[in-house]
């Protein structure tokens, strides 16, 4: 009878069936996780935006009105005329655009998150502890947040343009619906990806600090719960109480919509730029130009100085605060329970 020859010797091959064996494990748990990450992140990123999309109004209307004559005086000034012109419901104009934006974005970010954690690790081969990975530094923790931002951007920039035209399109006589709508569909594809460079910057730059801090303050809670807990046990994040992921979310949120808001209010003003000048005349008579990131920018400094890039900065980054403490809060509990 013949025999089948084999270079390698039967526990060789033990060895590398079972070697087989542990990879399929592994992926198959990272794409379990990767589930889990799209899950949970959705939800958790629809429970922030129904809190924090009032507050986004304002803050767009704010950022997105006349240079020359601004229509509102302050954050309540636009809150009370909003109110008063369209009732409550308009402060959630546009919201189902962002709300479907904001699961993907956080899906996105999560499971972004996650594997630029896995790819870091695998990169400066960070040594198991008791089977489990090595905690990554703050830094890596912040590029590992970086990356995620990036691939995030992708995702919002089309969202982000039509939520800021919906938010604007009831003010005054310089808002007209047909214009809000039908600017994207006359650029094809690539009209919805007008201002994607600034929030790129935001995103990337955001999502650093984002899960950068939450982490951060996360491992300072645990270093101060150690001192405090029974000789033996250590403390790790999954033993936070809620109202410390919600601090620590809070933070992480106001650090994020504080840490590039300039970027973030000249996207809008390049977003809602054909329904803002669409009043406004060359000298020959021709609609003005498109305007580009640093030409917007430039614009905006002329105009009102550096306080003009940060043109309802504080209600932002107010409003980040619970939402994001509830986005933290959300995804952590969602993970320990279907853990």
């Amino acid at each position: 009878m013949a025999h089948s020859y084999s270079p390698f010797p039967d526990s060789k091959l033990s060895d590398l069936a079972a070697t087989a064996q542990e990879t399929r494990v592994v992926i198959s748990e990272k794409q379990e996780q990767s589930l889990k990450d799209l899950l949970f992140g959705s939800v958790a990123g629809v429970a922030g935006k129904f809190v924090e999309f009032p507050f986004d109004t304002i803050k767009v209307r704010l950022q997105t009105q006349p240079l020359d004559h601004p229509i509102f005086k302050g954050p309540y000034d636009c809150f009370r005329q909003t109110v008063r012109n369209e009732g409550f419901l308009g402060l959630y104009n546009g919201l189902s655009s962002p709300l479907v934006g904001a699961m993907l974005e956080n899906a996105v970010l999560f499971v972004g998150y996650r594997r630029a954690q896995d790819m870091l690790r695998e990169l400066v081969a960070a040594p198991d502890q008791g089977g489990e990975p090595a905690p990554l530094s703050i830094p890596m923790l912040c590029l590992s947040g970086g990356i995620s931002g990036v691939f995030a951007s992708m995702v919002l920039t089309p969202v982000e343009l039509v939520k800021c035209k919906l938010q604007v399109q009831q003010i005054g006589h310089l808002y007209t619906k047909d214009k809000a709508v039908s600017a994207p569909k006359a650029n094809g594809i690539r009209g919805f990806y007008l201002g994607h460079f600034p929030t790129f910057l935001r995103e990337t730059g955001g999502g650093a600090a984002w899960f950068g801090t939450y982490e951060a303050i996360c491992r300072l809670m645990i270093s101060r719960e150690q001192l405090s807990a029974p000789q033996g046990k250590i403390i790790a994040q999954s033993d936070l109480t809620p109202p410390h992921l919600m601090v620590a979310g809070a933070a992480a949120g106001m650090a994020y919509n504080f840490i590039l808001f300039p970027a973030d209010c000249i996207k809008s003003h390049m977003q809602t730029q054909d329904v803002l000048r669409s009043h406004q005349r060359s000298a020959n008579g021709t609609p003005l130009p498109k305007q580009g990131f640093l030409s917007t920018g430039k614009e905006i400094f002329r105009s009102e100085g550096i306080r003009g890039l940060y043109r309802g900065c504080g209600i932002t980054v107010a409003r980040s605060a619970p939402s994001s403490a509830i986005i933290f809060m959300t995804y952590e509990l969602l993970s320990r329970r279907f853990a």
